[in-house]
């Protein structure tokens, strides 16, 4: 059998590719809870997310050259506010991102030399396995509906993947992103909380932008998604006041993790 990828991204611990004649008995049901999602508080997110995030969590850039954008679901590593102690969602409403609905699949190339994406998953998930109940991966040695909605699904993640990639590149090619900071002073703390560690848009680089390169990210459906950048960062203080008041208390600084 081939061997999966070596270096695995987050929330996977390790990678099979999926196979009609190795797991011709496997079958998926349904998650109890996301205890892998538990102590992540900043999760990867595709452009075509922000609209949908950006009322409910802040939206950042993570730092270094190969920035991409990240959700927050916390201020502070380890902290998750959205995620109750079973690993569930505290409210049923909330946008969960592509990211984590995605898991435990995961389109990847077997070897360096390979040309083609493969559909693996973890088997250390408890929502893939060869169960007694379920629904099955494969009937007579071929894909069952299931299997082609989920490479369907990844399919389209990895299409968004690719224009985030272009998002990023022409925000870095515009000088757009800076060290971000924010300073939150709760009542009665004696001095605020300090959160850097991260990247956002520099609205003063933004505002002098030329007449040709303003035009170009407005052409391009650029604008918008760094406004929802912008517009989503008041939501910080919202996420902050959730963590006091579930007897989080955060620590002074805020590094997130691609």
């Amino acid at each position: 059998m081939a061997s999966a990828p070596q270096s695995l991204p987050l929330f996977y611990n390790t990678l099979e590719p999926l196979s009609s004649e190795a797991h011709a008995k496997f079958k998926v049901r349904p998650a109890e809870g996301a205890d892998f999602l538990m102590k992540q508080h900043a999760i990867p997110l595709t452009v075509d997310e922000f609209p949908l995030v950006q009322r409910q969590m802040p939206i950042i850039f993570s730092q270094g050259d190969d920035s991409v954008p990240l959700a927050l679901m916390g201020l502070n590593e380890g902290i998750n506010v959205f995620l109750d102690e079973k690993g569930q969602l505290r409210d049923p409403y909330t946008y969960v991102p592509a990211y984590i609905r995605r898991y435990p699949y995961l389109l990847a190339k077997l070897s360096p030399e390979a040309e083609e994406l493969t559909l693996c998953f973890d088997p250390t998930s408890p929502t893939i396995g060869d169960f007694e109940d379920g629904d099955a991966l494969f009937e007579n040695g071929e894909a069952t509906p299931i299997v082609k909605n989920i490479l369907e699904f990844n399919q389209q993640f990895e299409e968004a993947g690719a224009r985030t990639g272009a998002f990023m590149a022409e925000i870095k090619e515009l000088d757009l992103l800076m060290d971000g900071e924010v300073s939150i002073q709760p009542e009665g703390a004696e001095k605020p909380f300090i959160y850097s560690g991260f990247q956002m848009i520099n609205e003063e680089k933004l505002t002098a932008l030329r007449g040709d390169q303003l035009r170009k990210i407005v052409q391009s459906g650029l604008l918008p998604l760094i406004y929802a950048h912008l517009f989503s960062l008041s939501v910080m203080r919202e996420i902050f006041a959730r963590q006091v008041q579930l007897g989080l208390m955060p620590a002074p600084v805020l590094e997130p993790q691609a």
